[in-house]
């Protein structure tokens, strides 16, 4: 399995993923997005791997949603079937993510932002260093959160918690997150992923077959209707997206990035 922009490492029954695009804060373009996919699709066929570890490193988890691709989100050029397929990625990726039979456990070094807590939330648990942040910022760029993350934030948190993340674009940070059960450990600094890897190893020593049975059962009781109000969510980006606020927040963040 070759991948350009993240790196694949088996160990035993262990895999570690680890996002390899440092010179973009490990930014989700569609590139790196579809890669993500296609490594959650081809994990999920061995069954000599029980668990998998995500990170980004020791600087951080992830920028979120690379800008510059999400501009492809209102370029009127493009036919809306392909924006449309463009603004699905990030639900594919979550969901691909959440579907592992193999129990899934992120390592957040320094911050995840937008996207990368999406992706971190369809993980089954957190791992979050105690000087790290996370935040979600997509309404204050003009769109909203979508990616079917809303239904696992609001279970997770519960629906005010959920608001102040996403209207109020709040910063939480490891302290908090792990109070309100966004995230299930904390760590000292740069230790997230040996934190993850102590808690891997001791779920490999539970009998593999009855760890994947009992993962599939309680997702499927989770997210029994999370998908119902999520499947539209590439629809809701395509159009905000569009809209004169949208574009001008983005354009002020990317020239604050450069």
């Amino acid at each position: 399995m070759a991948y350009d922009l993240l790196t694949l490492d088996i160990e035993h029954r262990l895999a570690v993923v680890r996002l390899n695009r440092p010179e973009a804060r490990n930014a989700l373009s569609q590139a790196l997005m579809r890669e993500l996919i296609r490594c959650a699709h081809q994990l999920a066929e061995r069954s000599d791997i029980d668990v998998v570890l995500l990170t980004g490193g020791e600087v951080c988890l992830s920028a979120g949603a690379d800008l510059k691709d999400a501009r492809a989100w209102a370029d009127d050029a493009l036919p809306l079937v392909t924006r449309r397929e463009i603004a699905a990625l990030g639900y594919r990726l979550c969901k691909a993510w959440e579907e592992l039979p193999q129990i899934s456990i992120v390592a957040i070094e320094g911050y995840a932002v937008g996207g990368a807590l999406a992706l971190s939330l369809a993980c089954d648990w957190r791992v979050m260093a105690d000087d790290a942040f996370v935040s979600l910022p997509e309404i204050a760029l003009g769109i909203p959160l979508t990616w079917g993350t809303l239904p696992r934030l609001t279970s997770l948190v519960g629906p005010a918690r959920a608001k102040r993340l996403t209207i109020l674009c709040e910063r939480f940070g490891a302290a908090e997150a792990l109070a309100i059960g966004l995230v299930d450990h904390t760590a000292a600094k740069g230790q997230a992923l040996a934190r993850a890897r102590e808690i891997a190893q001791r779920t490999l020593t539970m009998p593999a077959a009855a760890v994947r049975m009992s993962k599939e059962t309680i997702n499927a009781v989770a997210n029994a209707l999370h998908h119902l109000g999520s499947h539209m969510g590439h629809d809701q980006i395509a159009l905000a997206a569009t809209s004169t606020e949208a574009r001008a927040a983005r354009a002020a963040a990317l020239q604050t990035r450069a």
